[in-house]
């Protein structure tokens, strides 16, 4: 069933000893007399692959002269009929019938329009196109082209002609002549050159369009997909975010619009259905694994989590597996994990939203903030203009400005003027950077239990020399060092983790790639020693790892954990989640993704900040002051990037007051 040369990745696979007859047979007797024998139904058809169900379709009517899907139509209801009729159509009319329902009727499907045409292959638009043709007797590009409009509708076109090149060989030039026509026909143009756009991604191979994306980052120093996001909009923008998205993984592609369809509230049913369908016998084990990674949790348990009845236990049976429970790690997973690290060694500059106010006047700006507070009442308005829209440094200039001209401690009076989420975000404002991290550390340390989320997060995050500010802020504000605290309120490898990170003393050279080739070996030794159950073993797993992950340069850990996909087909993130427990495994997953793309990790930090119920205000207030000025921007486009929505947009949604005017000032803008 797969391809010559390539291993077969569906979950779905000929059924051995297939009898049509017999299937056919069984499905009748389902079917006959009062109700049907559901069971029966999803047991046979989800066993069997799509060219064995046409050849039952075909027995069934010359054994009873009936058509078998009609038949299924009439005794089955709800989403079961769906997925069941669906699994019964060869792909190409399945997608053609999606397409035609897409089209149909008032309004258009865009979403299933574009999912469908972005991930096909071009012998699948061609047979898509000849099916619709078959069954509708209309011309699908006719079709489409009256149902759409503008460059949507042009790129649509584009890829209905199925005519993507093929070519493995790719042109060094050409790849950085397409970054370069990209790069000018969006970010350095005025308004957009849209056909540049449809041009090279509707029309380049994938093996070419994968190193352009490459070339674009390097040249441009953002990923193409927030470029499209900037200079695109509407339909068109999702069409064009989906092509570059399959071109990079349609596994991936898959698992996130499986996601999707199942988080939240209601389930997305035809989406469900339509993906478990089609890429049953193509890539679902792939989709699976690259699920599993991706989501801390296999496509199998979120479906059993999200669907019911008979609709459940056939997608279940197209699922194929519990990865969960077995473990695994597959190679579609990998690759994904290997170009992340890759693209991870991409130099990007960093950018903060807050930047030191021209035109600055200290003085100035003591009295603006003195009449703010004066009398009765507060402005707050007029202080979180002035605070959020001044640099660290020149905050600390006010703070001096404030005490030469009032004698008064500027600190105290925003203390005693306000109050709540403001009042914390105001005033942590108002400190140096290290005075911040060393006083929400001692929080995390003093009185009855530890914070040890808040320890990992900035332990794991601070480059050497702020981890050395921080210590000297906290000695001084303190008078103890912070090493002690640590060691007294921690114990175990935990503890060993936060000391090494409190010496601040990690290389900063370059990649040695010799020497990662032997710290991979030890970190694949270490993680196979870790099925053994003795204490020793244990023990010198996670040792083994402290000296390597808290003290290896950050350039030189990518390379060791790219070294270490190659030998063990296994991201080291995801290692570390399957073999570790407790603090010791959330510090080292921490410090993975701090070296994979430190913006993301703070990105992820903030949206399960906000998320469901409730809103964790600490952490929300931290991150905002202490990323505002490094590489809060990156951070921005990390988010929107992750979770299809803006950092500004969410935080205006779940925040109120005073307080969201604030965190929006730092935020700096909608994306």
């Amino acid at each position: 069933m797969a391809p010559k040369g390539k291993v077969y990745r569906g979950s779905v696979k000929d059924f051995q000893g297939f009898d049509a007859n017999q299937d056919a047979e069984a499905l009748y007797n389902a079917m006959k007399g009062f109700g049907s024998d559901k069971e029966a139904i999803l047991d046979l058809i989800t066993s069997r692959s799509n060219k064995q169900r046409v050849e039952i379709c075909q027995a069934y009517k010359s054994l009873y002269g009936k058509d078998l899907i009609a038949d299924l139509k009439y005794e089955l209801t709800g989403k079961f009929e769906r997925l069941i009729v669906s699994l019964m159509r060869p792909p190409a009319y399945s997608d053609a019938k999606e397409i035609k329902d897409a089209i149909s009727g008032v309004g258009t499907d865009e979403k299933c329009l574009i999912e469908i045409l972005a991930s096909r292959t071009n012998q699948e638009i061609r047979d898509l196109v000849a099916a619709y043709k078959d069954a509708y007797e209309r011309d699908l590009e006719a079709d489409i082209v009256g149902d759409t409009s503008g460059h949507f509708k042009k790129m649509l076109v584009v890829l209905l002609q199925g005519a993507r090149e093929e070519d493995d060989v790719v042109s060094e030039d050409l790849v950085e002549q397409d970054a370069k026509d990209l790069l000018e026909a969006g970010e350095l143009k005025w308004g957009t050159d849209e056909a540049q756009f449809i041009y090279i991604l509707g029309r380049r191979s994938r093996q070419h369009l994968r190193l352009v994306f490459d070339e674009y980052l390097k040249i441009a120093g953002k990923p193409i997909e927030r470029s499209i996001r900037g200079e695109l909009s509407g339909d068109f923008e999702k069409l064009m975010l989906a092509v570059v998205k399959c071109i990079r993984s349609t596994a991936e592609y898959f698992a996130e619009r499986l996601y999707k369809a199942m988080k939240g509230l209601g389930t997305r049913d035809n989406t469900l259905i339509r993906i478990m369908v089609s890429r049953s016998e193509i890539d679902m084990l792939d989709i699976r694994e690259v699920f599993r990674t991706k989501y801390d949790k296999s496509l199998y348990n979120m479906i059993k989590e999200d669907t019911s009845g008979e609709y459940k236990k056939a997608l279940l049976k197209l699922c194929g597996g519990d990865d969960d429970a077995a473990g695994e790690f597959f190679p579609e997973a990998a690759q994904v994990a290997y170009r992340m690290w890759e693209l991870s060694a991409v130099k990007v500059e960093l950018r903060g939203t807050v930047q030191p106010a021209g035109d600055f006047n200290d003085d100035g700006d003591a009295q603006v903030l003195r009449k703010a507070m004066k009398g009765l009442g507060t402005d707050e308005g007029a202080i979180i203009e002035v605070v959020t829209k001044r640099s660290n440094a020149q905050r600390q200039q006010i703070l001096k400005a404030y005490k030469a001209h009032y004698g008064r401690d500027l600190m105290a009076d925003l203390k005693s003027e306000l109050s709540g989420s403001l009042a914390k975000l105001i005033l942590g404002l108002m400190l140096t950077p290290a005075q911040y991290d060393a006083k929400q550390l001692r929080k995390a340390v003093e009185g009855a239990g530890t914070d040890e989320s808040v320890l990992i997060e900035i332990m794991a995050t601070r480059n050497n020399q702020e981890i050395r500010a921080i210590n000297e802020a906290y000695q001084e504000a303190y008078h103890k060092s912070l090493e002690d605290d640590l060691s007294s309120d921690t114990s175990g490898h935990f503890k060993r983790i936060l000391v090494s990170l409190a010496l601040g003393n990690r290389d900063e050279g370059p990649e040695n790639l010799t020497q990662a080739h032997e710290d991979a070996k030890v970190v694949a030794e270490t993680l196979k020693l870790a099925d053994v159950s003795s204490n020793d073993s244990s023990d010198s797993l996670e040792t083994r790892f402290l000296s390597i992950l808290c003290t290896r340069s950050y350039p030189h850990l990518r390379r060791v954990f790219q070294e270490f996909i190659k030998m063990t087909n296994h991201d080291v993130e995801h290692a570390i989640k399957k073999r570790m427990s407790g603090d010791v495994r959330d510090a080292f997953v921490a410090i993975v993704r701090s070296v994979k793309n430190k913006p993301a990790f703070f990105a992820d930090k903030l949206y399960k900040s906000m998320k469901g119920a409730g809103t964790d205000e600490r952490t929300l207030t931290r991150i905002m002051i202490s990323r505002s000025e490094i590489d809060l921007f990156n951070i921005r486009g990390e988010f929107i990037d992750l979770f299809d929505k803006s950092l500004h947009h969410m935080i205006e949604k779940d925040t109120s007051g005073d307080y969201r005017k604030a965190l929006l000032a730092l935020c700096g803008g909608e994306d």
